[in-house]
């Protein structure tokens, strides 16, 4: 088994390096960058360290698109501002040589020092590993053969990692590395910390009240 790395961008032009040259230090089989059309310097930049494929605009059709074109038995989509732990790869293999084991996760740490991050952390982290349903930013990574069987991503604007983990936990045991990935402040510096988290709390209840991806992605777009 090898792992292949799917990153989507937009405009990241500003974070995509210092994550691309993080991960050509480490012995993998490809990285794949799948870009929605940015129109900075990403490609660019991205072309440098990785392969670069360009597909429409979307997370969930983006890492289909770059999982389309990976070549690696297993497929790790990680966020453009999200950095990977010290031995991630032999982590994940480690866990998915288990027949049992269809994907996971890592745990979430913020790149800050701010209590009120650390808090949010350790929140996700008790959230992901009762419900085995982690956000994109954890950096999920699934078996090739399982993500295809289930139709991977679903091309819907909001909510398509839960979704995804919805799907995949029907097909086998998903798992929650203590290893913990780094994800950028930037949103919840943007954005206030209780806007943020009282928002992102309020659209995955109504998801799962059965809200469609579609009215929560105008909610989305009407709050922020």
């Amino acid at each position: 088994m090898d792992i292949s790395v799917i990153i989507p961008v937009l405009n990241e032009e500003k974070v995509i390096e210092r994550n691309l040259r993080d991960l050509n230090k480490y012995l993998i089989t490809e990285t794949i960058v799948s870009d929605g059309g940015s129109n900075d310097a990403t490609v660019v930049i991205a072309g440098s360290y990785a392969k670069v494929v360009h597909s429409k605009p979307g997370r969930g059709a983006q890492m289909n698109f770059g999982a389309k074109a990976a070549a690696s038995d297993i497929l790790l989509f990680l966020h453009a501002d999200t950095t990977l732990p010290d031995q991630w790869r032999d982590r994940i293999l480690s866990s998915m040589a288990d027949d049992g084991v269809v994907g996971g996760a890592f745990s979430l740490s913020i790149d800050s020092d701010r209590l009120s991050h650390r808090i949010i952390a350790a929140t996700a982290n008790l959230r992901s590993r009762l419900t085995k349903l982690p956000y994109g930013d954890q950096g999920i990574f699934v078996k090739r053969s399982v993500f295809e069987k289930i139709g991977g991503f679903k091309d819907i604007q909001i909510m398509e990692d839960v979704d995804l983990m919805r799907r995949l936990k029907k097909s086998g045991k998903v798992v929650i590395l203590d290893d913990k990935v780094k994800t950028s402040a930037r949103r919840w510096e943007k954005e206030g910390v209780a806007y943020t988290t009282i928002r992102n709390w309020l659209l995955l209840t109504l998801y799962f009240m059965g809200v469609t991806p579609e009215r929560l992605y105008k909610l989305y777009n009407a709050v922020r």
